[in-house]
């Protein structure tokens, strides 16, 4: 019980940064709230669409960058500098000034830091999220919760990061009140230093997973012919569905401000539109949270599959009935949680998943890090495309420009359950290890050496003892017997 409990303490060390993505990604709403308050008129709609678009244009670089280091330096090296980057240019944001006073100059000092966090947040994809996988596949984790406790440490922690978000602002504002947005806005910003200093102690004993050590590359050429050849169809399907949810996702953060005008009468209270977007941001939590429990009994594939059709459902539901839904603010917001709940219990806690566990070790951080930045850039062609596309259906004071984007995000969602029917294979529990095996004999059918892989007096391969009923297994029915 005691290996057990520090296998699922490494799982939780290496995905729970990821609480800072979520809380970087949502706490900027509220900032420029309070500049538009502090700064009226100063903060054009230019400044806080780049406000937004730098972060997602960090993220992209830290994912690709970083997913070449992970394989190459090791998750821990990663995963250790990606938390300093955003501890360091956290503070930083929350120091942002322009010279002389200058609202230019502090904007686009705010504007530089998010593209530096968003590098760091970006790099936690392949470096976290791909060493939790690892870790959570490990001899001493029950085969019904492998998948749970990745779930749990990963997306599950970006959407409280989301929660918190949205909280943190209302209470600076609960703290410092009307006549000192200043500090409000500072301190909101300068609170994403505490999770990531935190974290970066919890991990500063880790090491890199043991899968890593006996199957990496790190000391030999990567064929990436053969790598592209071996995995190109499941990696372009898993990106065009992670593309996809992005796309649906991020813009449809937008009705949340919609919701919160109707219910509060276009309140200006800052303390009842940051509490509402408490409540909103709160719908999240249900769908990831019942979809972890799920995941281990339907698999990844099908718990994905199953959440995008109940997804599509709400959403053609909404588009239907919206006229008379937007007569029933309350009923309209319930049925819009659900809608965001089942795109969390569906794609935003198995992509993570299918990404990290349909690759060999010594491609996981790249194949990982293509993958997520390319659902980043759909967050960004999302953002941008949503405004033209409601106003194509008829502009946002109707309600078809208002019920036009839910009739494009349900069928895109039925388009992504098609594409993850016929495209993705099923996850099997210990997947990763079979998966490495049936790598290097791949690599060695088309005349590879695979000697060479592995870390200096780490090459046994990890799993050649699983075949065998060696100790990993001994240990393995050991632990089992021990929870039953």
């Amino acid at each position: 019980m005691g290996r057990r409990l520090a296998k699922v303490n490494l799982i939780f060390a290496a995905g729970t940064a990821l609480f800072s993505d979520g809380y970087a990604n949502n706490v900027i709403g509220s900032v420029k709230t309070f500049l538009g308050r502090v700064y009226p008129g100063s903060i054009s709609t230019h400044d806080s669409t780049v406000l937004t678009s730098l972060a997602f244009a960090g993220f992209v670089v830290g994912m690709l960058v970083f997913g070449y280091l992970s394989d190459k330096l090791g998750r821990k090296f990663g995963m250790m500098t990606a938390v300093g980057i955003v501890f360091l240019f956290s503070g930083l944001s929350a120091a942002s000034s322009g010279a002389n006073g200058s609202i230019r100059g502090l904007v686009a000092m705010l504007s530089a830091c998010r593209f530096l966090i968003g590098i760091g947040l970006g790099a936690e994809y392949p470096c976290g999220s791909v060493a939790a996988a690892e870790q959570s596949e490990d001899p001493a984790i029950s085969k019904r919760t492998q998948h749970m406790f990745f779930t749990l440490a990963t997306n599950t922690m970006i959407d409280l990061g989301f929660v918190a978000g949205a909280f943190v602002p209302l209470v600076m504002f609960w703290i410092f009140g009307e006549n000192h947005l200043r500090a409000a806005w500072r301190m909101s910003l300068g609170f994403g230093m505490i999770p990531a200093l935190l974290v970066f102690l919890w991990r500063w004993g880790m090491e890199n997973p043991t899968s890593w050590k006996k199957n990496s590359m790190a000391k030999v050429r990567i064929p990436y012919w053969l790598v592209i050849k071996r995995y190109w169809p499941t990696l372009l399907a898993i990106s065009t569905t992670w593309f996809i949810y992005d796309f649906i996702t991020y813009p449809f953060g937008l009705y949340s401000s919609t919701i919160v005008d109707t219910i509060t009468g276009n309140s200006s209270s800052l303390s009842v539109v940051f509490g509402w977007a408490v409540v909103i941001n709160l719908f999240y939590m249900p769908g990831t949270i019942v979809g972890a429990f799920v995941v281990d009994l339907l698999g990844p594939k099908w718990t994905m599959i199953t959440g995008l059709m109940l997804q599509a459902l709400i959403g053609f539901i909404m588009s239907g009935l919206y006229v008379r839904l937007s007569h029933h603010v309350a009923g309209f917001a319930v049925i819009y949680g659900i809608f965001l709940s089942f795109g969390e219990l569906g794609p935003g806690n198995c992509l993570g998943l299918l990404a990290s566990k349909t690759s060999s070790t010594a491609i996981r951080g790249q194949y990982y890090g293509v993958a997520a930045a390319v659902g980043k850039v759909g967050a960004f062609v999302g953002i941008w495309a949503f405004p033209p596309m409601i106003n194509a259906f008829g502009g946002s004071n109707t309600p078809r420009g208002n019920s036009g984007p839910f009739w494009v995000g349900s069928g895109l969602a039925i388009f992504s359950a098609l594409i993850t029917l016929f495209f993705i294979k099923p996850l099997t529990h210990d997947g990763m290890a079979q998966e490495d095996i049936a790598f290097r004999e791949y690599l060695e059918a088309n005349g590879f050496d695979t000697s060479h892989m592995g870390l200096p007096g780490e090459s046994t391969l990890v799993g050649s003892e699983d075949k065998k009923g060696g100790p990993d297994v001994d240990e393995k029915l050991a632990d089992e017997k021990e929870s039953v």
